[in-house]
């Protein structure tokens, strides 16, 4: 079943191919979480921490948007709401931790950034394709897919990166993608909360 239906579409994930989508994606970004923030640390990449803390994200949201399905559209839209704040915090915590490493922590690893970026990569475009059908829909299908979508995004530019810390031997261009990142998760987290917020509104539970 396709909930690829337009801008007007208000498919609420209530059928058995999405829940197992989730299911697939939800797999696939637990296991990555652990083995990207175990390279991160060894590699001392931080673009590789953060796009390890998208993945733990993704597991949290995608089980939250697998709980609410069928409920209300206000639970469904609060549940949205609530991933739009964590991402706003997942981009401010590696804003943060893109800052402090700038003074305190050598440059990363390029050989380990590059090869776990790639094996993340495939992971996560097997997600967006498990998903691609679900583009489209409430705020809580929404944020499914732009978390997705996200982190194809973000494992390209962790191996950009990783090719141009080994060409310049410096932590520069490892820092700049997970402030890129930090950037994309506020952006994602701006549109899930104005979505959220009109859902809530439109059924009389306004966002505070």
């Amino acid at each position: 079943m396709s909930a690829n239906c337009g801008e007007n579409c208000h498919f609420d994930g209530a059928s058995p191919e999405f829940r197992r989508a989730l299911w697939a994606v939800i797999a696939i970004n637990g296991v990555m979480f652990l083995v990207e923030m175990t390279a991160g640390q060894l590699g001392n990449s931080v673009a590789l921490q953060a796009d390890a803390l998208d993945f733990f994200g993704d597991t949290f949201t995608y089980a939250l948007s697998l709980f609410v399905i069928g409920m209300s559209v206000r639970a469904r839209a609060s549940a949205a709401f609530f991933k739009g704040i964590t991402l706003l915090l997942m981009g401010a915590f590696i804003l943060g931790t893109a800052i402090w490493r700038v003074f305190y922590v050598a440059a990363p690893e390029p050989f380990i950034m590059t090869g776990v970026g790639l094996l993340a990569l495939a992971a996560n475009v097997a997600s967006v394709l498990i998903l691609l059908n679900f583009r489209d829909g409430d705020s809580n299908v929404r944020s499914v897919w732009l978390c997705s979508r996200n982190d194809a995004i973000g494992n390209v530019a962790v191996v950009a990166a990783g090719g141009l810390v080994a060409f310049t031997g410096t932590r520069w261009p490892d820092l700049a993608v997970a402030m890129i990142m930090a950037g994309l998760f506020t952006w994602s987290s701006v549109q899930i909360l104005r979505q959220a917020t009109r859902e809530l509104r439109a059924h009389g539970a306004p966002a505070e």
